[in-house]
């Protein structure tokens, strides 16, 4: 939770200095406010740093889209940060397979926190994948290789490898 705050913070272009700790076995991330009590919570702290940054696009713009993001912020927090089991992974990679299908961005059309946070969460799991889990998920696979070529979002994570000749060839 801290390093990928500290990811975010940069991506925002914000100056560092934030102190994050965390809290409990779950090790839920804090951020020290200088005034009053410390924020907590991935999601609280992440809408609270892009809010600093000025970019509350990130959060979506109507009220559907807002609602759309907090929903993948929730989703990130409970499901993908939840789930520790191949059997977990496998059905959340099913379900954004199934929701990436007629979108490019978690939100529709529009990059946002959720694509953010969500490609953090996710980075480790996708590291991992064969070449054929990579194809099974092809939507995933699509918008994961958009996000880490986002300007400044990979940073100092490995960068995923997708091979591209046989995505789009199995017509034969």
């Amino acid at each position: 939770g801290a390093e990928e705050l500290a990811l975010l913070e940069k991506l925002l272009g914000l100056p560092k200095g934030n102190k994050y700790g965390v809290q409990g076995e779950r090790k839920v991330p804090v951020l020290q406010t200088n005034n009053g009590p410390g924020l907590t919570g991935l999601m609280t702290i992440a809408a609270h740093l892009v809010k600093q940054a000025k970019k509350d696009q990130l959060l979506g713009s109507t009220a559907e889209e807002k609602a759309v993001v907090q929903q993948w912020l929730e989703y990130r927090v409970t499901r993908v940060d939840g789930g520790s089991s191949k059997e977990d992974t496998r059905i959340i990679l099913k379900d954004l397979n199934i929701h990436l299908e007629d979108k490019v961005y978690l939100a529709g059309n529009i990059f946002t926190l959720a694509d953010i946070l969500m490609y953090y969460g996710l980075h480790h799991v996708m590291v991992d994948l064969t070449v054929q889990e990579k194809e099974k998920y092809l939507n995933v696979s699509r918008w994961f290789n958009h996000i880490q070529h986002y300007p400044g979002v990979r940073q100092h994570l490995s960068n995923v490898i997708f091979i591209k000749n046989r995505l789009f060839t199995n017509t034969h």
